[in-house]
């Protein structure tokens, strides 16, 4: 029964799939929207089971469904693994990826391919489940692929704009990068210890901890490790592949919330902590990986503020706050990323859904200098973002508090450095946040005389899931909190090294003071910027100084194209324009020498006896003359 439960929960997202891609434009827009969001809920509803079946009985479900390939000693079946990791993970895509559908009925309700918008959805989430519960690295890299592919299509989703279409190219070859780095440490394990199932992975590289691997194999470890984490650094948008995150805008704001919040961009967390046997053995990856996170926290935070479009300030708020679950991978502090991912979910999620609620009710409107004053038009939308905007700050009792808290309390364990670096993005979260809340909340309303015509709440389709995720970014935090350490306690048969549990002294209280105070600090920076002063951004011509290379995000995308896509296209330009045809000459004159040839040779077939006659003496003389010369 388990194993058709297993096949149900896989299947149910892609039977919507199939249905509303055949016959979800004939069944009507609301039809498809039911579809798409009842397979996922059926989804849920089997992973809520799953969990409480494993929380109660630490029974973990592993099965194969049949041999995929085998070649000599190499064996790879097509199977799948739940345990703590994968319904952790199964929870919040299945249930957020529900709220996102739900939400998505009445937003997209205008949209003509709607059936087609939430077939895409459905995909997603089916290659998303595949991904968590693959029981072996080939498996999990199907789903790793599917969700680029349909990143590609989501974002792309409005292809009449090129723009669009060009930020949908980018994600998808960015991810490329990332995923030959994934492919070839994928290709290192399976040379080196012919598997590349998860629990037997374990269970070589645990049983060897204390007996040393010849040099060779340690260095492949290393290798291997780093290629993982170059895969993970494109799909989780770090530093240097994270530019195509803020691009992924472009697709309608649903898909950024189910990308940024719930799926795509946790994917790179979830495969370095289902490998985290692998990293506690390569420690010099591991702080690779550790100041990778923190300098990406830092740089993709000091861009949010300048930002001006809500949407772009919430991307570069995931980038960096991705950037603080790394460094907490880093550190070794598996338990305390998986906890910044599940409490990032549901606030991120939350403030996306709002953006667009803020977006749909001024018509498309995403620019801040533009809104203003929506508190008293939108009370619901305002008061979920409120909540979700404490929370990603870091103020308590929200979610946000517990789990950044632990981060920093873990990098100040470990490295001080890294400490102060994720505490200055964490300080500049709370500000750029909250200049996004006063900008478009507060003071008065800064847009078209039509536009505050129009101004009104959201549908209860809209506003549900946005209340929902509200409550759950109140009370996320319940899942770890010190002294009862649920989750950690929970995630323990997953890891390899044991949980360290940061004790409750005054070190603690101290650090978590320090990081409350700082919040406080960033809340404040921006209130006295932006409501007392009323201060309202320059237009993009009028930013000037230093303020315009972080506006223009420190130029990182000009000095990609300097750097390759201008050399890219000048060979490709000179393949074209001289390459390409002086080969298309050379193939030419081959064929009109044999063209020649051929003309010249076609005047000995006239038909004439005599010549033919001729022809056949010299030829037997010829033949005669040879055997003779070589007698």
């Amino acid at each position: 029964m388990e194993h058709n439960l297993v096949l149900l929960l896989l299947l149910s997202p892609f039977a919507g799939f199939l249905l509303n891609i055949f016959i979800g434009k004939s069944a009507g827009k609301t039809s498809s929207g039911v579809i798409g969001t009842l397979t996922v809920l059926i989804s849920f509803i089997i992973s809520i089971y799953f969990f409480t079946q494993i929380n109660q009985s630490q029974k973990i479900i592993h099965f194969d469904l049949f041999d995929w390939i085998q070649i000599s000693n190499f064996k790879i079946s097509f199977g799948f693994l739940l345990d703590q990791l994968s319904v952790l993970w199964l929870l919040f895509i299945t249930g957020i990826g529900s709220l996102i559908h739900l939400y998505s009925i009445s937003y997209m309700h205008d949209d003509e391919n709607m059936n087609k918008f939430f077939a895409y959805l459905n995909l997603f989430i089916f290659f998303m489940i595949i991904l968590v519960i693959g029981s072996n690295l080939l498996i999990m890299f199907i789903g790793w692929e599917g969700v680029g592919l349909c990143s590609y299509l989501l974002i792309g989703f409005w292809y009449k704009n090129q723009e669009y279409n060009d930020a949908a190219k980018k994600a998808f070859i960015m991810n490329r990068i990332g995923d030959l780095g994934l492919l070839i440490g994928v290709f290192i394990l399976a040379n080196t210890f012919s598997t590349l199932d998860f629990i037997q992975l374990k269970q070589v590289l645990t049983a060897t901890n204390h007996i040393p691997f010849p040099n060779e194999n340690w260095s492949k470890l290393s290798l291997a490790a780093l290629c993982l984490f170059i895969g993970a650094t494109g799909k989780s948008a770090q530093l240097p592949l994270y530019t195509w995150l803020p691009d992924a805008m472009a697709g309608p704001t649903p898909v950024s919330a189910l990308i940024h919040a719930a799926t795509m961009v946790t994917a790179g967390i979830f495969m370095i902590t289902r490998m985290n046997f692998l990293f506690d053995l390569t420690p010099e990856v591991q702080n690779i990986i550790a100041i990778v996170g923190a300098i990406t926290a830092l740089v993709a935070a000091s861009i949010g503020l300048l930002q001006n479009d809500i949407k772009k300030v919430l991307a570069y708020s995931t980038v960096s706050q991705l950037g603080l679950m790394f460094l907490a991978l880093g550190l070794g502090a598996y338990n305390v990323a998986v906890f910044h991912v599940i409490t990032h979910a549901f606030f991120k999620a939350c403030l996306f859904l709002g953006s667009g609620s803020v977006i749909h009710s001024l018509h498309g409107e995403q620019d801040m200098r533009k809104m203003g004053g929506l508190k008293k038009y939108m009370p619901i939308t305002f008061a979920t973002m409120l909540i979700s905007t404490l929370a990603i700050s870091g103020i308590f009792p929200f979610a946000g508090f517990w789990s950044k808290d632990e981060i920093l309390m873990t990098a100040f364990e470990h490295n001080k450095i890294l400490w102060i670096i994720g505490s200055i993005a964490s300080i500049m979260t709370a500000f750029y946040m909250f200049r996004l809340m006063y900008l478009t909340f507060f003071r008065e309303f800064r847009g078209t005389e039509n536009q505050k015509n129009h101004l009104h709440e959201s549908p209860s389709l809209m506003t549900l899931p946005l209340v929902i995720l509200a409550a759950l970014a109140t009370v996320g935090g319940l899942i770890n909190l010190p002294g009862n350490n649920w989750l950690n306690h929970f995630l323990e048969p997953v890891l390899f090294t044991k949980i360290e549990h940061i004790p409750l002294d005054g070190n603690a209280y101290m650090l978590m003071g320090i990081a409350l105070v700082g919040a406080i600090i960033g809340i404040f920076w921006a209130y006295t910027k932006y409501i007392k002063q009323g201060f309202v951004s320059e237009e993009d011509s009028e930013i000037k100084g230093f303020s315009k290379t972080i506006y223009n995000k420190y130029y990182v995308d000009e000095i990609y194209t300097l750097l390759f896509i201008k050399p890219i296209n000048s060979l490709s330009n000179f393949f074209r324009t001289t390459l390409e045809p002086a080969t298309s000459n050379l193939v030419y004159s081959f064929g009109t020498l044999a063209n020649n040839l051929a003309t010249q040779g076609k005047k000995l077939q006239n038909g004439s006896i005599g010549l033919y006659l001729f022809g056949f003496v010299i030829g037997v003389c010829s033949i005669l003359i040879y055997l003779f010369i070589a007698q």
